[in-house]
Formats: structure tokens, C-alpha cells, sequence
């Protein structure tokens, strides 16, 4: 068995589809399709159903594919403790955050990591908090940054900070009429998200953590929001509201200060949801890891929340 062989057939197992599989692994399609039949035909038995919208497990594939894991997991673990050994602190680390959060803090982090551990590589990985969470389980991903409502923290990897939910919006928005200041409240403007039903929402999709923040605080006032667009990303819907397009819902860690926009907190007790450096359950953490942990943990630090 070759290390190859369990990577091809997880990647085919998460994607359920041998074309999405193979791009994501620089393959043609048709030279994976060849290769899962040649191996199904050496094990004696099907791994994967092929069915009309893609592929699906079988109970041989699922047993197959809960053992690979476990396999690919030793593996890479094992390869880390050995360059650990050495100096300088080299190798590479496999890193997953948001494009929305990444594309601000990502830049600052990673030339501070150059600076001072210069041998070791970072990849990307870009996805919503949810599917980050999929990958560290999996064992996919060294470590991870997402966000995640306070509830679903479990106490595994490293708590960074509570990140605030706010409303994103032009100065010359409507909602400026609804902005009020102090009172006890939070310590920039607010508003109640009551006062403003009646104006034009810029939502990301439901399945993001920020589109399920937002249909939680209108199912709690009992409404349906009025939106000019739905499904969108962070970024677009942050972005089209600094324009004057609606209001979006943010991130404190991801706003981009200017005198044309703001950001408004939600309510006066506020809105927040926990950020953290998460990493596989049976994880070894590198000298590597560790020295972009800190790179991480100290831009962070410098921001004023």
C-alpha cells in the first residue's frame, strides 16, 4: 500500500465526486477514474458507488476510509516529530482561515513568520469556518483559525479572542438616523436591530457562520429581513455596504477602517463569537506550529478590540 492510495481515495471520499477529486489534486479526471477502478479491482471489492449526481461510499469504502485517515494522520505526525529534530526550524505547515478574515490579518502574520523562521512554508487553505473544522477533524489541516459561536467552543486548541458581529455601513446609509451612542451600551455606535427592519440587508449565505448569526437575531425579532442581495460572501457584502448598497454583517477582526464607512455594534449587549487556533485531536505540535501560533497570537494582540 502506498501513502498515494490513501490519499487519492479520501480526497474522492470528501469530495464525493471523482472529477471535483481529482482537481484538487492536480489530476486528470480520467487518470483517477482508471486508478480508483484498478485498486477496487486488487482490493476484490467496490469502495465507492457511482450514482448520477457523483459517488458514494460503500461499507467497505466507509471501513476503508475510516482506517486511511488514521493512517495519513500517523504519518504526517510522525514525519514532523522527525524534522523536528533537526535545525533550524524548517518544513511546512498546512494552515486554513477564511479568505474574508485571512485577507486582513494573513498578510501582517505571514511577514512577521518570514521574518523570523524563514525555512518554513505556509499553505493556504481557504474555507468557511465550518468546512476548517471538517479538515482539523480529519486530520487534514495542521492548524486552523475560525470563528465559532461560544456554545460549540469544546476547550480544544487555543481561544484567542472574542471577535464582535457588527453592521457594516456607508456614513450616509438611512441607518444613521437609528444610531445612538452610550447609554451603558457598548463602546462604539449601536443600534437595535429592531429600529431598522424596515431597511435593505446585504446577507452572506446560510450555511456561513455570519448568514446563520444574522437569521438568528431576525428569527429572535420574529421578522423576515428585506435584502437588495442574498448569498453572498463576507467580503462582497461587507464591501457593497461600504458603498451605500445595504447593510452588512462583519467582523471587528476583518473591518477596514475609512471615513466613508462604519461599523455598528449590534444591540447594547453586543454580539460576539469566539476565535480560535484549533488542530487535529491527536495533533503534535511542531516547533514550526508553535512559531506561527505566536505570529498569529501577537498580530492579533495588537489590535484594539
Amino acid at each position: 500500500m502506498e501513502l498515494k492510495e490513501l490519499e487519492y481515495i479520501v480526497a474522492v471520499a470528501e469530495e464525493g465526486s471523482i472529477s471535483a477529486a481529482a482537481e484538487r489534486l492536480f489530476l486528470a479526471q480520467s487518470s483517477l477514474s482508471q486508478y480508483i477502478s484498478r485498486y477496487e479491482s486488487e482490493l476484490g471489492t467496490r469502495l465507492f458507488r457511482r450514482t448520477a449526481g457523483g459517488v458514494r461510499l460503500t461499507a467497505a469504502g466507509e471501513l476503508y476510509v475510516r482506517n486511511a485517515r488514521q493512517m495519513l494522520l500517523q504519518y504526517h505526525q510522525v514525519k514532523k516529530q522527525l524534522s523536528d529534530l533537526d535545525a533550524p526550524i524548517e518544513g511546512r505547515i498546512h494552515f486554513g482561515i477564511s479568505s474574508f478574515r485571512g485577507s486582513y490579518l494573513i498578510p501582517r502574520v505571514l511577514q512577521l513568520f518570514r521574518q523570523e523562521v524563514p525555512n518554513v512554508e505556509v499553505i493556504l487553505h481557504e474555507h468557511d469556518s465550518s468546512v476548517l473544522q471538517r479538515r482539523i477533524a480529519a486530520g487534514e489541516l495542521d492548524m486552523a483559525l475560525v470563528a465559532m459561536p461560544s456554545e460549540e467552543w469544546d476547550g480544544r486548541g487555543r481561544l484567542l479572542m472574542k471577535d464582535e458581529v457588527l453592521l457594516a455601513a456607508s456614513r450616509d446609509h438611512p441607518v444613521m438616523e437609528f444610531v445612538r451612542e452610550g447609554g451603558g451600551g457598548p463602546d462604539r455606535p449601536w443600534v437595535d436591530l429592531s429600529d431598522i427592519l424596515h431597511l435593505e440587508f446585504l446577507l452572506s449565505e446560510r450555511t456561513a457562520l455570519l448568514g446563520r448569526i444574522a437569521k438568528q437575531k431576525f428569527d429572535e425579532l420574529g421578522a423576515e429581513p428585506r435584502f437588495v442581495y442574498g448569498n453572498l460572501t463576507a467580503g462582497m457584502a461587507t464591501a457593497l455596504a461600504r458603498r451605500g448598497m445595504g447593510l452588512a454583517f462583519t467582523y471587528r477582526s476583518c473591518i477596514e477602517e475609512s471615513r466613508d464607512a462604519i461599523y455598528l455594534s449590534i444591540g447594547k449587549k453586543r454580539c460576539f463569537v469566539d476565535l480560535a487556533l484549533i488542530y487535529p485531536r491527536e495533533g503534535y505540535k511542531s516547533r514550526a506550529i508553535k512559531a506561527f501560533e505566536s505570529a498569529v497570537y501577537r498580530v492579533l494582540a495588537t489590535e484594539q478590540y
